[in-house]
C-alpha cells in the first residue's frame, strides 16, 4: 500500500469492518500504531466509518486523544469532515 501504512490502518481508512475485526484479533497487530499521518482511529473517523471507530476504541492501546500532524483529533476529523455518529 505504500506510506508506512499497516493493513490494519488500511482497513480502517476504507471502513472494512470485517477485515479490522479479524486483525483486532491477532496478538501481533497494534491498534495505535501510526505512519507518518494517521492511526487507524483517525483514519476511520475522518472517513466516518462509525462502526469501526467504535470498534478501535475498544481496544486498550487505542488513544482517542491522539493527534495528527496538524493538531487534529480524530473527533475534531470527523466532525470537519462533516461526519455524524448515532
Amino acid at each position: 500500500m505504500g506510506w508506512g501504512h499497516t493493513p490494519l490502518l488500511a482497513a480502517a481508512n476504507y471502513g472494512h469492518k470485517g477485515v479490522v475485526r479479524m486483525l483486532l484479533e491477532r496478538n501481533d497487530v497494534n491498534p495505535g500504531k501510526a505512519d507518518q499521518w494517521n492511526t487507524p482511529l483517525l483514519a476511520a473517523a475522518g472517513n466516518g466509518h462509525e462502526g469501526v471507530v467504535r470498534m478501535l476504541l475498544e481496544q486498550k492501546d487505542v488513544d482517542p486523544n491522539k493527534v495528527d500532524k496538524l493538531g487534529q483529533t480524530p473527533l475534531l476529523r470527523a466532525v470537519a469532515n462533516w461526519h455524524e455518529g448515532s
